[in-house]
């Protein structure tokens, strides 16, 4: 089993920056990639970022610039940096790893809230 831990959530200013880092332990199969979502109330779960094994990285056009997503394969560990928060960032945010050779899985952390109010 695949176990992700996501924290580094809270309240911000609009403006201001926080840091997500995304710990997975027990993946015994190949990750193919990582990424963050984020879901607010009333709203689908939509992707912010993801990158993949050899660095590719995707973003979406709202985070686009202000966000950055990283990671160590060697620690299975992903980050998402993100500055200049505004308002409607103010989600849930979901650390994802896929993983798997021939039938990759998707596991999810638990969740952690960011609050961008003044």
């Amino acid at each position: 089993q695949v176990k992700l831990v996501e924290s580094g959530g809270g309240l911000v200013q609009p403006g201001g920056s926080l840091r997500l880092p995304c710990a997975a332990s027990g993946t015994i199969f190949p990750i193919i990639s990582m990424g963050w979502f984020r879901q607010a109330p009333g709203n689908q779960r939509e992707l912010v970022a993801s990158v993949t094994r050899d660095g590719t990285t995707n973003y979406a056009e709202s985070v686009e610039g202000r966000f950055t997503i990283s990671r160590d394969n060697p620690k299975n560990m992903v980050y998402l940096q993100m500055n200049s928060l505004k308002p409607g960032d103010t989600a849930v945010y979901y650390c994802k790893v896929r993983a798997g050779i021939f039938s990759p899985s998707d596991y999810w952390g638990q969740g952690t809230q960011v609050t961008a109010s003044s």
